[in-house]
């Protein structure tokens, strides 16, 4: 069932500046006499697939909440630039799906957006999104974002389980055997043509996403940053950083990985598992269906694994942590003019909180998109239908299955099954980052030109057209363009903190 929006019942106007009168006014129904018009609500977030969704799902949400939508999809690759474009001409929609760091952080601090810590208590199902999540996305103890919930950490290999399986290896247990397999997979001849045509690992131009940092994790190294000397230091000054660009340029030199990976494109990335060319992919599990769908188009009798303790020198097994969110939501004044309209639109962030909504957001449309079995979701055997009509939505889902009620899922391709039991094993060997609450002003005006510096390094040390010196040189450059102040505001900051 889903639960009664009152405040959306009992709302006339828009919340784009049009008149809203509240109460019991019901003027402009329709001739639906006691049933208010449907609130306009407008939303702008990112589109990480390649066409915009069939409109059915938003129709049923319309119809279900009694609301007019205007759901922006923008291309993923380009919604920042759209973003920045539609908040200096004040053309903000009423929910904004942004991150909270750099340009955006200070717009918060500047009050361009509504806090809504006041008015979270006054919803039924908004008050159940976890407070410590809550928390990770406060900026200056102030709260101003709802947020779509994730697993801590994601992180692990797929790899060919059927190479793996004729050249006599298991899952890799530590870093020296994840090397040797990726190398068996590139020498070896693991798809049996008799030709030298495949490639261990298939890699990306995405330091955090990509192979590097899950890799630089179980290595040790800290996530972001770590306390190095008793005092706070970014993870490129840990000596495990430096060991794990040295994993990835040996590889590099001996071509066990794409030689091209720092300007790869996920695709492209994606593309090499699932045309049977590349044998290890290293980062979301969470892939490995959509891999093994390409794949078995190719290669029918192919097989996939996944897995995820590999440990370093250290012989423990860490993996960095995500903030337990993704994709938050955060309320313009530019597009919200008052308190009312604001409680308005919350009351439709709260009913898509409703289990009924929940679900339809993220598996669909029961019995087309998925079935319920057990107790269970299972989703259905087309998954580029659910590319296609669902996952696009999966980005205004709001909270996760414990505070939203939505189903779990039940895959039949184990795999996934097991990728999902993999995740929640993460979640007792994640390291945080420190700093994701901790302000640092240098952090905030200037991060991404900083992160430009020791990414740029980090490729070009891999690469081999730095060496160690160079690299070191880069780090100092890093220090004297605002680095070493960074550090020295984050550590004030978690000195405070204590």
């Amino acid at each position: 069932m889903f639960m009664t929006l009152t405040l959306l019942a009992s709302a006339c106007g828009n919340s784009n500046g049009n008149d809203s009168t509240g109460g019991s006014n019901n003027a402009g129904t329709g001739g639906t006499e006691g049933k208010a018009a449907p609130a306009k609500i407008s939303i702008m977030t990112p589109l990480h697939m390649a066409e915009t969704p069939d409109p059915k799902i938003e129709q049923l949400i319309e119809e279900k909440l009694n609301v007019d939508l205007d759901i922006q999809w923008i291309p993923a690759s380009t919604f920042q630039d759209r973003m920045n474009a539609a908040s200096a001409t004040g053309s903000l929609t009423d929910i904004v799906n942004i991150t909270i760091t750099g340009a955006n952080r200070e717009a918060i601090r500047d009050g361009q957006f509504w806090d809504i810590a006041s008015y979270i208590d006054q919803y039924e199902n908004l008050k159940k999104l976890k407070p410590e999540v809550l928390n990770n996305t406060k900026v200056d103890g102030n709260l101003y974002a709802l947020y779509q919930g994730r697993p801590l950490s994601r992180q692990g290999m797929i790899y060919r389980q059927d190479w793996a399986e004729k050249l006599g290896l298991s899952a890799p247990q530590t870093l020296d055997e994840l090397y040797a397999m990726i190398e068996k997979f590139t020498n070896e001849d693991p798809d049996g043509n008799g030709q030298k045509d495949t490639l261990g690992l298939a890699d990306r131009g995405d330091l955090a996403s990509g192979a590097f940092k899950t890799v630089a994790s179980w290595n040790g190294t800290p996530n972001e940053w770590g306390v190095l000397e008793g005092k706070l230091a970014p993870a490129f000054l840990f000596p495990s950083y430096k060991e794990t660009m040295n994993f990835f340029k040996k590889l590099r030199e001996n071509g066990y990985i794409n030689s091209d990976f720092p300007v790869t494109s996920k695709t492209d990335q994606q593309n090499m598992i699932s045309n049977g060319k590349a044998g290890v992919y290293i980062g979301c599990m969470c892939d490995v269906q959509q891999l093994y769908t390409g794949l078995s188009q190719v290669q029918p009798d192919a097989k996939l694994d996944v897995h995820n303790q590999v440990k370093g020198s250290s012989g423990e097994f860490t993996v960095f942590s995500g903030p337990g969110f993704n994709h938050p939501y955060l309320f313009p004044k530019s597009a919200i003019k008052s308190e009312e309209e604001l409680k308005q639109v919350l009351a439709f962030m709260d009913g898509l909180m409703s289990p009924e909504i929940a679900n339809l957001l993220y598996w669909g449309i029961e019995g087309e998109h998925y079935t319920v079995t057990g107790g269970k979701a299972v989703p259905v055997s087309d998954q580029a239908k659910i590319d296609r009509d669902v996952k696009p939505y999966n980005t205004i889902e709001v909270g996760d299955p414990a505070t939203n009620g939505r189903l779990e899922g039940s895959y039949d391709y184990a795999p996934m099954q097991k990728a999902q039991d993999l995740f929640a094993d993460n979640d007792s060997y994640v390291v945080s980052d420190p700093t994701l609450t901790l302000d640092s002003d240098t952090f905030t005006k200037h991060k991404d030109r900083l992160a430009q510096i020791i990414t740029d390094a980090t490729y070009n040390y891999m690469l081999g057209s730095l060496d160690e010196a160079g690299f070191d040189k880069e780090v100092e450059r890093w220090k004297s363009e605002g680095g070493a102040q960074m550090i020295e505001e984050f550590n004030a900051a978690y000195e405070q903190s204590k």
